[in-house]
Protein backbone atom coordinates (compact mmCIF):
# COMPACT_ATOMS: atom_id res chain seq x y z
CA UNK A 1 0.00 0.00 0.00
CA UNK A 2 1.02 3.61 0.18
CA UNK A 3 2.82 3.37 3.51
CA UNK A 4 3.36 6.72 5.22
CA UNK A 5 2.19 8.85 2.32
CA UNK A 6 -1.28 10.33 2.79
CA UNK A 7 -3.36 10.93 -0.32
CA UNK A 8 -5.59 13.97 0.11
CA UNK A 9 -8.26 15.84 -1.81
CA UNK A 10 -12.01 16.23 -2.20
CA UNK A 11 -12.25 16.54 -5.97
CA UNK A 12 -10.91 14.19 -8.61
CA UNK A 13 -8.35 16.75 -9.80
CA UNK A 14 -7.10 17.26 -6.21
CA UNK A 15 -6.77 13.51 -5.57
CA UNK A 16 -4.93 13.00 -8.85
CA UNK A 17 -2.61 15.92 -8.04
CA UNK A 18 -1.90 14.47 -4.61
CA UNK A 19 -0.90 11.10 -6.09
CA UNK A 20 1.27 12.81 -8.73
CA UNK A 21 2.97 14.85 -6.01
CA UNK A 22 3.74 11.65 -4.12
CA UNK A 23 5.18 10.02 -7.23
CA UNK A 24 7.21 13.10 -8.08
CA UNK A 25 8.70 13.35 -4.59
CA UNK A 26 9.51 9.65 -4.39
CA UNK A 27 7.11 9.04 -1.51
CA UNK A 28 5.12 6.77 -3.84
CA UNK A 29 7.57 4.43 -5.53
CA UNK A 30 7.28 2.64 -8.89
CA UNK A 31 5.22 -0.51 -8.49
CA UNK A 32 3.64 0.64 -5.23
CA UNK A 33 0.03 -0.48 -4.79
CA UNK A 34 -2.58 2.26 -4.36
CA UNK A 35 -5.64 1.91 -2.10
CA UNK A 36 -8.73 0.35 -3.66
CA UNK A 37 -11.11 3.03 -4.90
CA UNK A 38 -13.86 2.37 -2.35
CA UNK A 39 -11.37 2.26 0.51
CA UNK A 40 -9.78 5.59 -0.49
CA UNK A 41 -13.22 7.13 -1.07
CA UNK A 42 -14.29 6.17 2.46
CA UNK A 43 -11.07 7.54 3.91
CA UNK A 44 -11.47 10.86 2.10
CA UNK A 45 -15.23 11.08 2.62
CA UNK A 46 -16.01 11.31 -1.12
CA UNK A 47 -18.05 9.36 -3.66
CA UNK A 48 -16.22 6.33 -5.12
CA UNK A 49 -16.91 7.77 -8.58
CA UNK A 50 -14.71 10.73 -7.63
CA UNK A 51 -11.77 8.43 -6.87
CA UNK A 52 -12.50 6.44 -10.04
CA UNK A 53 -12.27 9.67 -12.06
CA UNK A 54 -8.97 10.55 -10.36
CA UNK A 55 -7.51 7.12 -11.11
CA UNK A 56 -8.70 7.35 -14.71
CA UNK A 57 -6.92 10.69 -15.09
CA UNK A 58 -3.75 9.21 -13.61
CA UNK A 59 -3.89 6.26 -16.01
CA UNK A 60 -4.32 8.58 -18.99
CA UNK A 61 -1.30 10.58 -17.85
CA UNK A 62 0.77 7.43 -17.52
CA UNK A 63 1.23 7.82 -13.75
CA UNK A 64 -0.48 4.59 -12.70
CA UNK A 65 -1.58 1.33 -14.29
CA UNK A 66 -4.53 -0.88 -13.38
CA UNK A 67 -4.52 -4.66 -13.58
CA UNK A 68 -8.13 -5.62 -12.83
CA UNK A 69 -8.62 -7.21 -9.43
CA UNK A 70 -4.91 -6.84 -8.69
CA UNK A 71 -5.55 -3.14 -8.23
CA UNK A 72 -3.81 0.04 -9.34
CA UNK A 73 -0.08 0.62 -9.02
CA UNK A 74 2.37 3.41 -9.69
CA UNK A 75 3.82 2.79 -13.15
CA UNK A 76 7.50 1.98 -13.55
CA UNK A 77 9.32 5.15 -14.47
CA UNK A 78 10.80 5.52 -17.93
CA UNK A 79 14.56 5.19 -18.03
CA UNK A 80 16.08 8.49 -16.98
CA UNK A 81 19.24 7.64 -18.88
CA UNK A 82 18.77 7.35 -22.63
CA UNK A 83 20.20 4.31 -24.36
CA UNK A 84 22.38 6.70 -26.35
CA UNK A 85 24.45 7.19 -23.21
CA UNK A 86 25.37 3.49 -23.32
CA UNK A 87 28.34 4.08 -25.53
CA UNK A 88 32.09 3.88 -25.63
CA UNK A 89 33.94 7.18 -25.86
CA UNK A 90 36.93 6.70 -28.08
CA UNK A 91 40.13 7.94 -26.41
CA UNK A 92 43.00 9.35 -28.42
CA UNK A 93 44.39 6.84 -30.88
CA UNK A 94 41.21 4.73 -30.97
CA UNK A 95 39.09 4.52 -34.15
CA UNK A 96 35.41 5.28 -33.44
CA UNK A 97 33.07 3.00 -35.40
CA UNK A 98 30.16 3.24 -32.99
CA UNK A 99 28.54 6.63 -33.52
CA UNK A 100 26.10 5.73 -36.30
CA UNK A 101 26.64 8.92 -38.29
CA UNK A 102 26.60 9.08 -42.10
CA UNK A 103 29.82 9.77 -43.98
CA UNK A 104 30.12 13.58 -44.26
CA UNK A 105 31.81 13.12 -47.65
CA UNK A 106 28.59 11.57 -48.98
CA UNK A 107 26.31 14.36 -47.73
CA UNK A 108 25.46 17.14 -50.20
CA UNK A 109 26.73 20.69 -49.55
CA UNK A 110 23.91 22.84 -48.18
CA UNK A 111 25.27 26.28 -49.00
CA UNK A 112 23.55 26.70 -52.35
CA UNK A 113 20.20 25.34 -51.16
CA UNK A 114 20.15 27.60 -48.10
CA UNK A 115 21.19 30.61 -50.17
CA UNK A 116 18.42 29.99 -52.68
CA UNK A 117 15.71 29.73 -50.03
CA UNK A 118 17.09 32.74 -48.18
CA UNK A 119 16.74 34.84 -51.34
CA UNK A 120 13.19 33.60 -51.79
CA UNK A 121 12.39 34.38 -48.14
CA UNK A 122 13.53 37.94 -48.70
CA UNK A 123 10.79 38.25 -51.32
CA UNK A 124 8.21 35.97 -49.69
CA UNK A 125 8.85 35.90 -45.93
CA UNK A 126 7.33 33.05 -43.95
CA UNK A 127 4.51 34.39 -41.77
CA UNK A 128 1.89 33.07 -39.39
CA UNK A 129 -1.15 31.54 -41.02
CA UNK A 130 0.62 29.85 -43.92
CA UNK A 131 -0.06 26.19 -44.67
CA UNK A 132 2.21 23.98 -42.52
CA UNK A 133 3.45 21.99 -45.52
CA UNK A 134 5.24 23.74 -48.38
CA UNK A 135 3.43 23.06 -51.64
CA UNK A 136 6.58 22.04 -53.49
CA UNK A 137 7.65 19.75 -50.66
CA UNK A 138 4.26 18.00 -50.58
CA UNK A 139 4.25 17.57 -54.37
CA UNK A 140 7.73 16.05 -54.61
CA UNK A 141 7.36 13.91 -51.50
CA UNK A 142 4.06 12.50 -52.73
CA UNK A 143 5.45 11.82 -56.21
CA UNK A 144 8.33 9.81 -54.72
CA UNK A 145 5.92 7.89 -52.49
CA UNK A 146 3.69 7.13 -55.47
CA UNK A 147 6.69 5.83 -57.40
CA UNK A 148 7.41 3.39 -54.56
CA UNK A 149 3.84 2.10 -54.37
CA UNK A 150 2.93 3.79 -51.08
CA UNK A 151 -0.87 4.12 -50.79
CA UNK A 152 -2.33 7.54 -51.43
CA UNK A 153 -2.59 9.90 -48.47
CA UNK A 154 -1.96 13.48 -47.41
CA UNK A 155 1.55 14.66 -46.54
CA UNK A 156 2.72 16.18 -43.25
CA UNK A 157 6.19 17.37 -42.24
CA UNK A 158 7.84 16.68 -38.89
CA UNK A 159 11.23 17.34 -37.32
CA UNK A 160 12.70 13.95 -38.07
CA UNK A 161 11.49 10.35 -37.83
CA UNK A 162 11.32 10.15 -34.06
CA UNK A 163 9.21 13.32 -33.88
CA UNK A 164 6.80 11.79 -36.40
CA UNK A 165 6.57 8.47 -34.58
CA UNK A 166 5.95 10.17 -31.24
CA UNK A 167 3.13 12.28 -32.70
CA UNK A 168 1.50 9.30 -34.40
CA UNK A 169 1.63 7.15 -31.26
CA UNK A 170 0.16 9.98 -29.19
CA UNK A 171 -2.59 10.48 -31.77
CA UNK A 172 -3.97 6.97 -31.32
CA UNK A 173 -2.71 5.29 -28.16
CA UNK A 174 -3.14 5.81 -24.44
CA UNK A 175 -0.71 5.09 -21.60
CA UNK A 176 -0.57 1.39 -20.88
CA UNK A 177 -1.13 0.31 -24.50
CA UNK A 178 1.34 -2.20 -25.95
CA UNK A 179 3.50 -1.41 -28.99
CA UNK A 180 5.35 -4.06 -31.02
CA UNK A 181 8.93 -2.96 -31.74
CA UNK A 182 11.85 -4.59 -33.51
CA UNK A 183 14.42 -6.25 -31.25
CA UNK A 184 17.23 -5.41 -31.68
CA UNK A 185 16.04 -2.00 -32.76
CA UNK A 186 16.64 1.73 -32.75
CA UNK A 187 17.71 2.71 -29.23
CA UNK A 188 15.98 6.10 -29.28
CA UNK A 189 12.69 4.42 -30.18
CA UNK A 190 13.11 1.84 -27.42
CA UNK A 191 13.47 4.80 -25.01
CA UNK A 192 10.56 6.75 -26.50
CA UNK A 193 7.88 4.06 -26.20
CA UNK A 194 8.07 3.64 -22.39
CA UNK A 195 8.60 7.40 -21.97
CA UNK A 196 5.13 7.84 -23.49
CA UNK A 197 3.69 5.46 -20.90
CA UNK A 198 3.40 2.68 -23.51
CA UNK A 199 4.55 -0.92 -23.14
CA UNK A 200 7.14 -2.11 -25.69
CA UNK A 201 6.72 -5.69 -26.91
CA UNK A 202 9.91 -7.04 -28.54
CA UNK A 203 9.64 -8.62 -32.00
CA UNK A 204 12.59 -10.62 -33.31
CA UNK A 205 13.73 -10.12 -36.91
CA UNK A 206 16.09 -11.49 -39.51
CA UNK A 207 17.66 -9.91 -42.58
CA UNK A 208 14.22 -9.70 -44.26
CA UNK A 209 12.56 -7.84 -41.39
CA UNK A 210 10.24 -8.77 -38.50
CA UNK A 211 9.44 -12.49 -38.22
CA UNK A 212 5.74 -13.11 -38.93
CA UNK A 213 5.34 -15.49 -35.99
CA UNK A 214 6.79 -12.88 -33.67
CA UNK A 215 4.46 -10.20 -35.02
CA UNK A 216 1.45 -12.48 -34.64
CA UNK A 217 2.44 -13.25 -31.04
CA UNK A 218 2.80 -9.56 -30.25
CA UNK A 219 -0.60 -8.72 -31.74
CA UNK A 220 -2.59 -11.72 -30.55
CA UNK A 221 -0.99 -12.70 -27.25
CA UNK A 222 0.46 -9.38 -26.01
CA UNK A 223 -2.39 -7.28 -27.40
CA UNK A 224 -0.13 -4.80 -29.18
CA UNK A 225 -2.17 -1.93 -30.58
CA UNK A 226 0.64 -0.65 -32.80
CA UNK A 227 3.48 -2.15 -34.85
CA UNK A 228 6.59 -0.16 -35.80
CA UNK A 229 8.60 -1.55 -38.73
CA UNK A 230 11.78 -0.26 -40.39
CA UNK A 231 11.33 -0.81 -44.13
CA UNK A 232 15.03 -0.53 -45.06
CA UNK A 233 18.37 0.28 -43.39
CA UNK A 234 17.19 -1.13 -40.06
CA UNK A 235 19.24 0.07 -37.11
CA UNK A 236 21.31 -1.77 -35.91
CA UNK A 237 21.05 -4.88 -38.10
CA UNK A 238 20.73 -3.43 -41.62
CA UNK A 239 17.64 -5.55 -42.29
CA UNK A 240 15.36 -4.63 -45.19
CA UNK A 241 11.78 -5.78 -45.63
CA UNK A 242 11.75 -8.35 -48.44
CA UNK A 243 8.92 -8.82 -50.93
CA UNK A 244 7.83 -12.24 -49.63
CA UNK A 245 8.04 -11.09 -46.01
CA UNK A 246 5.95 -8.02 -46.79
CA UNK A 247 3.25 -10.24 -48.35
CA UNK A 248 3.17 -12.39 -45.20
CA UNK A 249 2.94 -9.38 -42.92
CA UNK A 250 0.23 -7.71 -44.99
CA UNK A 251 -1.83 -10.89 -44.91
CA UNK A 252 -1.41 -11.11 -41.15
CA UNK A 253 -2.21 -7.44 -40.57
CA UNK A 254 -5.41 -7.76 -42.60
CA UNK A 255 -6.74 -9.92 -39.76
CA UNK A 256 -5.96 -7.10 -37.28
CA UNK A 257 -7.50 -3.99 -38.88
CA UNK A 258 -7.46 -2.05 -35.62
CA UNK A 259 -3.66 -2.15 -35.33
CA UNK A 260 -1.78 1.09 -36.02
CA UNK A 261 1.08 0.41 -38.48
CA UNK A 262 4.05 2.79 -38.47
CA UNK A 263 6.73 2.35 -41.15
CA UNK A 264 10.09 4.06 -40.83
CA UNK A 265 11.85 4.52 -44.18
CA UNK A 266 14.70 6.72 -42.97
CA UNK A 267 17.02 4.98 -45.45
CA UNK A 268 15.35 6.70 -48.40
CA UNK A 269 18.04 8.40 -50.47
CA UNK A 270 20.88 6.05 -49.56
CA UNK A 271 19.52 2.61 -50.40
CA UNK A 272 19.07 0.84 -53.73
CA UNK A 273 16.76 -1.91 -52.46
CA UNK A 274 13.08 -1.61 -53.45
CA UNK A 275 10.47 -0.53 -50.93
CA UNK A 276 7.74 -3.03 -49.99
CA UNK A 277 5.25 -0.96 -47.99
CA UNK A 278 2.73 -2.41 -45.55
CA UNK A 279 0.48 0.65 -45.33
CA UNK A 280 -3.19 0.61 -46.24
CA UNK A 281 -3.94 -2.87 -44.89
CA UNK A 282 -5.16 -1.61 -41.51
CA UNK A 283 -7.48 1.28 -40.70
CA UNK A 284 -4.66 3.54 -39.49
CA UNK A 285 -1.12 3.63 -40.88
CA UNK A 286 1.74 5.99 -41.64
CA UNK A 287 5.04 5.89 -43.49
CA UNK A 288 7.81 8.29 -42.43
CA UNK A 289 10.77 9.39 -44.56
CA UNK A 290 13.51 11.40 -42.89
CA UNK A 291 16.18 13.20 -44.90
CA UNK A 292 18.70 13.01 -42.06
CA UNK A 293 20.78 10.05 -43.20
CA UNK A 294 21.05 11.02 -46.88
CA UNK A 295 21.02 14.83 -46.77
CA UNK A 296 22.27 15.76 -43.28
CA UNK A 297 21.19 15.05 -39.68
CA UNK A 298 20.90 18.76 -38.87
CA UNK A 299 18.18 19.36 -41.46
CA UNK A 300 15.58 17.81 -39.08
CA UNK A 301 12.97 17.26 -41.78
CA UNK A 302 10.82 14.20 -42.41
CA UNK A 303 7.87 13.62 -44.73
CA UNK A 304 4.94 11.66 -43.34
CA UNK A 305 1.97 10.18 -45.16
CA UNK A 306 -0.82 7.92 -44.00
CA UNK A 307 -4.54 7.63 -43.62
CA UNK A 308 -6.37 10.95 -43.56
CA UNK A 309 -7.50 10.68 -39.93
CA UNK A 310 -4.01 10.04 -38.60
CA UNK A 311 -2.34 12.77 -40.65
CA UNK A 312 -5.05 15.24 -39.65
CA UNK A 313 -4.52 14.42 -35.96
CA UNK A 314 -0.77 14.88 -36.31
CA UNK A 315 -1.15 18.25 -38.03
CA UNK A 316 -3.76 19.38 -35.53
CA UNK A 317 -1.58 18.58 -32.53
CA UNK A 318 1.45 20.07 -34.26
CA UNK A 319 -0.43 23.36 -34.68
CA UNK A 320 -0.85 23.53 -30.90
CA UNK A 321 2.89 23.05 -30.33
CA UNK A 322 5.62 24.17 -32.70
CA UNK A 323 3.05 25.05 -35.36
CA UNK A 324 5.06 23.81 -38.33
CA UNK A 325 8.51 22.76 -39.46
CA UNK A 326 10.45 25.72 -40.86
CA UNK A 327 9.50 26.46 -44.46
CA UNK A 328 13.12 27.47 -45.01
CA UNK A 329 14.21 23.92 -44.24
CA UNK A 330 11.39 22.39 -46.27
CA UNK A 331 12.32 24.52 -49.29
CA UNK A 332 16.00 23.71 -48.85
CA UNK A 333 15.10 20.02 -49.10
CA UNK A 334 12.98 20.76 -52.18
CA UNK A 335 16.00 22.41 -53.81
CA UNK A 336 18.16 19.39 -52.97
CA UNK A 337 15.57 17.05 -54.46
CA UNK A 338 15.03 19.13 -57.59
CA UNK A 339 18.74 19.47 -58.31
CA UNK A 340 19.50 15.79 -57.68
CA UNK A 341 21.99 16.67 -54.97
CA UNK A 342 22.15 13.05 -53.81
CA UNK A 343 22.67 10.10 -56.15
CA UNK A 344 21.03 7.35 -54.09
CA UNK A 345 22.58 4.55 -56.13
CA UNK A 346 26.09 5.97 -55.78
CA UNK A 347 25.65 6.52 -52.05
CA UNK A 348 24.19 3.04 -51.59
CA UNK A 349 27.11 1.58 -53.53
CA UNK A 350 29.65 3.43 -51.38
CA UNK A 351 28.11 2.20 -48.15
CA UNK A 352 27.52 -1.24 -49.64
CA UNK A 353 31.16 -1.71 -50.60
CA UNK A 354 32.24 -1.08 -47.01
CA UNK A 355 29.36 -2.91 -45.33
CA UNK A 356 29.42 -5.99 -47.57
CA UNK A 357 33.19 -5.99 -47.45
CA UNK A 358 33.22 -6.13 -43.66
CA UNK A 359 30.53 -8.84 -43.50
CA UNK A 360 32.50 -10.93 -46.02
CA UNK A 361 35.80 -10.35 -44.19
CA UNK A 362 34.22 -11.46 -40.93
CA UNK A 363 32.72 -14.54 -42.60
CA UNK A 364 36.18 -15.56 -43.82
CA UNK A 365 37.26 -15.49 -40.19
CA UNK A 366 34.29 -17.54 -39.01
CA UNK A 367 32.36 -14.61 -37.53
CA UNK A 368 28.69 -14.29 -38.51
CA UNK A 369 27.42 -10.74 -39.06
CA UNK A 370 24.38 -8.96 -40.48
CA UNK A 371 24.23 -5.94 -42.77
CA UNK A 372 21.85 -6.17 -45.70
CA UNK A 373 21.50 -2.41 -46.18
CA UNK A 374 22.66 0.92 -44.82
CA UNK A 375 25.79 1.82 -42.92
CA UNK A 376 25.78 -0.55 -39.94
CA UNK A 377 26.91 -4.12 -39.33
CA UNK A 378 25.50 -6.12 -36.41
CA UNK A 379 27.73 -8.81 -34.93
CA UNK A 380 26.09 -11.23 -32.46
CA UNK A 381 28.53 -12.17 -29.69
CA UNK A 382 28.50 -14.37 -26.61
CA UNK A 383 30.21 -11.86 -24.33
CA UNK A 384 29.20 -8.31 -25.20
CA UNK A 385 31.12 -6.53 -22.46
CA UNK A 386 34.28 -8.52 -23.05
CA UNK A 387 34.09 -8.02 -26.82
CA UNK A 388 33.68 -4.26 -26.46
CA UNK A 389 36.58 -4.08 -24.01
CA UNK A 390 38.92 -6.19 -26.15
CA UNK A 391 38.13 -4.16 -29.25
CA UNK A 392 38.79 -0.94 -27.37
CA UNK A 393 42.14 -2.31 -26.28
CA UNK A 394 42.84 -3.19 -29.92
CA UNK A 395 42.08 0.38 -31.00
CA UNK A 396 38.41 0.18 -32.07
CA UNK A 397 35.41 1.71 -30.28
CA UNK A 398 32.14 -0.05 -31.24
CA UNK A 399 28.58 0.48 -30.03
CA UNK A 400 27.51 -1.94 -27.26
CA UNK A 401 24.47 -3.97 -28.23
CA UNK A 402 22.74 -3.09 -24.95
CA UNK A 403 21.77 0.21 -26.60
CA UNK A 404 19.59 -1.61 -29.12
CA UNK A 405 18.10 -4.70 -27.55
CA UNK A 406 15.44 -5.89 -25.13
CA UNK A 407 15.10 -9.68 -25.26
CA UNK A 408 17.56 -10.17 -28.14
CA UNK A 409 20.93 -11.74 -27.52
CA UNK A 410 24.12 -9.70 -27.03
CA UNK A 411 25.96 -8.12 -29.92
CA UNK A 412 27.90 -5.08 -31.09
CA UNK A 413 27.12 -2.56 -33.80
CA UNK A 414 29.82 -1.34 -36.17
CA UNK A 415 29.25 1.73 -38.33
CA UNK A 416 31.18 1.51 -41.59
CA UNK A 417 30.39 4.99 -42.94
CA UNK A 418 33.76 6.47 -42.05
CA UNK A 419 35.88 3.46 -42.92
CA UNK A 420 38.20 3.33 -45.91
CA UNK A 421 37.99 -0.02 -47.66
CA UNK A 422 41.63 -0.64 -46.78
CA UNK A 423 40.70 -0.73 -43.08
CA UNK A 424 38.11 -3.49 -43.37
CA UNK A 425 40.58 -6.36 -43.07
CA UNK A 426 42.36 -4.98 -39.97
CA UNK A 427 38.97 -4.32 -38.35
CA UNK A 428 37.78 -7.84 -39.17
CA UNK A 429 40.99 -9.22 -37.62
CA UNK A 430 40.34 -7.25 -34.44
CA UNK A 431 36.68 -8.35 -34.23
CA UNK A 432 37.57 -11.99 -34.78
CA UNK A 433 40.25 -11.81 -32.09
CA UNK A 434 37.86 -10.09 -29.69
CA UNK A 435 35.12 -12.68 -30.21
CA UNK A 436 37.41 -15.72 -30.22
CA UNK A 437 38.35 -15.91 -26.50
CA UNK A 438 34.79 -16.47 -25.35
CA UNK A 439 34.03 -18.91 -28.17
CA UNK A 440 37.19 -20.86 -27.38
CA UNK A 441 36.11 -21.19 -23.74
CA UNK A 442 32.59 -22.28 -24.73
CA UNK A 443 34.02 -25.08 -26.91
CA UNK A 444 36.74 -26.05 -24.48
Amino acid sequence: MVGEYRIVGRRASEIAASVEAGVGSGALEPGQLLPPMRELAARLGVNPNTVAAAYRTLRERGVIETAGRRGSRVRPRPATTARGSIRIDAPAGVRDVGKGNPDPALLPPLGEALAVVARRAAQEPGLYGQAPVDEGFARLARAALDADGVPDGPVAVTSGSLDAIERVLAAHLRPGDAVAVEDPGWGALLDLVPALGLKPVPVALDDDGPLPGEVERALRDAGARALIVTDRVQNPTGAALGAARAVELRRMLAAHPGVLVIEDDHGYGLVDLPLHPLGGVTDHWVLVRSVSKAYGPDLRVAALTGDAVTVDRVLGRQRLGPGWVSHLLQRAVVHLWETGAVDARAVAAAYGERRDGLVAALARRGVAAHGRSGMNVWVPVADETGTVARLLHAGWAVAPGARFRMAAGPGVRITVSGLPVADLEPLADAVAAAVEPMEARSHG
